[in-house]
């Protein structure tokens, strides 16, 4: 079973660019988008323990709710709080960022401006979460 990654976000355009940056890094895995808090929910008590995440990408600017309201109950439901959250998004407001990581983020990244910028990130992100770092579910995943 290999890692996927889950892309909160409801933008289309954002979320097209950002599998299409990182379809160019040659990452092979599924990527798999909801647009909000209740859609993410939805989704993870659907792929829990068959095939959940391996770290949930989180853009704090959505429509009709605030991204750190969606990291909060992701961090506060049991059963998906070991998923690490990774806050992607366009604000580099240091509020935001102290707000992310007090509800539990265990990362925030600022969405670059160039799309060869996007790809290099997207490959990055990739990396680390899904080869490099060990998630708390189980010792087969290091």
């Amino acid at each position: 079973m290999s890692a996927s990654i889950l892309l909160i976000d409801d933008s289309p355009g954002e979320c097209e660019l950002f599998r299409q940056a990182l379809t160019r890094t040659g990452y092979t895995g599924r990527l798999d988008i909801v647009e909000g808090g209740r859609a993410a929910m939805t989704y993870l008590n659907d792929h829990l323990r068959q095939d959940e995440p391996g770290v949930i990408l989180l853009d704090l600017k959505l429509r009709g709710e605030r991204g750190v309201d969606v990291l909060k109950q992701l961090k506060q439901e049991a059963r998906v709080a070991h998923i690490p959250v990774v806050i992607l998004t366009s604000s580099d407001d240091t509020t935001d960022v102290r707000a992310c990581y007090q509800a539990g983020a265990n990362g925030y990244v600022v969405k670059p401006g160039k799309f060869d910028d996007l790809v290099t990130l997207s490959l990055h992100i990739w990396k680390f979460w899904l080869e490099h770092n060990c998630i708390q579910r189980t010792a087969a995943s290091c």
